[in-house]
């Protein structure tokens, strides 16, 4: 447990958050010749390792775990493949912090990075505090998960849980549930509670099945797409549009068990269920809204990093509005090969902006 004084200690970069980018970010930086505590310092708000795979609802196992890559100069090791994925993968994360003697301070949870003079940034948290030279946010997006505004949900009486929230298919077994979204979450739930309940699928717009795999050229396509946005001062847009749904053993799953009729979203909850805007009706006990995820950015706020059109707009890695700051796991390094590059990226461009200011000041 961090010491809950509210002390102020120095280092070059703070990196907040230790998931998959923010261990890389820590790797990279490690192996340009920072040290633990004067040159880098890494926070994460968990009590342990694992990032957001610590998360994950038990009933994810590696076996339909996709895309998942390992981590800079670390193999991952054989794990059985229904073994839950919240247990093998938090495990390799431990283990990577060990072999590459990265400390992490957990739990501590950072409330804001303002200004603190002579150009450092200050860090506050509920821990203390740290002033840096420069910051790498790596916070991630699981702990904003994100509803949208629907008209009537206050009055629903039946059960509404973000799927970041979802433990299994057993608590929904003989009710009638109703999913919303597009993405690999909606088809995870769907593959599952078909089996036990009746289920009905919605999404905004209608769903693109792919029958071949996953190639470089389709994830390039995807990664463009949200760097352009990013580019451009816009949020992380979700990037299902371009990649559509793959033939995952989940979608097989679900398509097997008829789950994949589709319907357009609804126009309103009622305390019963929903209604469409065609009059349609379906009286419902649960909805589970697996509608993604905003990233956790409210801690940079008073660095006035956002742009007019919403977002932090970033030049590679780095916040043009401030060249301090790097976000990696934002945008199009989401995703963990993503990941792995940012954090290099950002370590990279950290040490090259501390070298070129230590020279400005000779």
């Amino acid at each position: 447990m961090v010491d809950q004084e509210a002390v102020q200690h120095r280092t070059d970069v703070v990196v907040i958050g230790a998931g998959q980018a923010g261990l890389s970010a820590a790797f990279h930086l490690r192996r340009r010749g920072f040290e633990p505590g004067r040159g880098f310092t890494v926070l994460d708000a968990d009590p342990a390792p694992g990032g957001a795979w610590a998360h994950r609802p038990p009933t994810l196992t590696m076996a339909a775990v996709h895309g998942f890559h390992e981590l800079p100069g670390m193999p991952l090791p054989p794990f059985a493949e229904q073994r839950p994925a919240r247990e093998a993968l938090p495990e390799y994360f431990a283990a990577y912090e060990r072999a590459h003697d990265l400390p992490v301070l957990r739990p501590v949870r950072v409330h804001a990075v303002r200004e603190a003079g002579e150009g450092r940034l200050l860090v506050q948290s509920d821990a203390g505090q740290w002033t840096a030279r420069a910051l790498v946010n790596a916070t991630g997006t699981w702990t904003r998960p994100f509803i949208p505004a629907v008209p009537g949900a206050a009055d629903f009486r039946g059960r509404q849980l973000h799927s970041s929230h979802y433990l299994g298919p057993q608590e929904f077994a003989g009710r009638r549930v109703l999913v919303v979204g597009g993405g690999a979450s909606a088809i995870q739930v769907l593959a599952e509670t078909a089996a036990v309940a009746d289920t009905l699928w919605v999404t905004r717009r209608p769903p693109v099945f792919r029958e071949d795999r996953f190639t470089p050229e389709l994830g390039r396509a995807a990664v463009a797409m949200v760097e352009r946005r990013v580019r451009a001062g816009l949020p992380p847009a979700s990037v299902v549009s371009v990649t559509g749904l793959p033939p995952s053993p989940a979608l097989l799953r679900a398509r097997e068990l008829g789950a994949l009729n589709r319907l357009p979203m609804f126009e309103r909850l009622t305390p019963e269920g929903a209604v469409w805007p065609d009059g349609r009706t379906e009286r419902l006990d649960a909805v589970v809204w697996a509608t993604g995820f905003r990233p956790e950015v409210g801690h940079l706020a008073p660095l006035n990093l956002r742009s007019p059109g919403g977002g932090i707009r970033l030049d590679g890695t780095r916040a043009v509005a401030d060249a301090r700051i790097h976000l990696v796991g934002y945008g199009s390094s989401a995703s963990t090969v993503g990941a792995n590059r940012a954090g290099r990226a950002a370590a990279v461009a950290v040490d090259r902006f501390l070298q070129d200011r230590a020279r400005s000041l000779v």
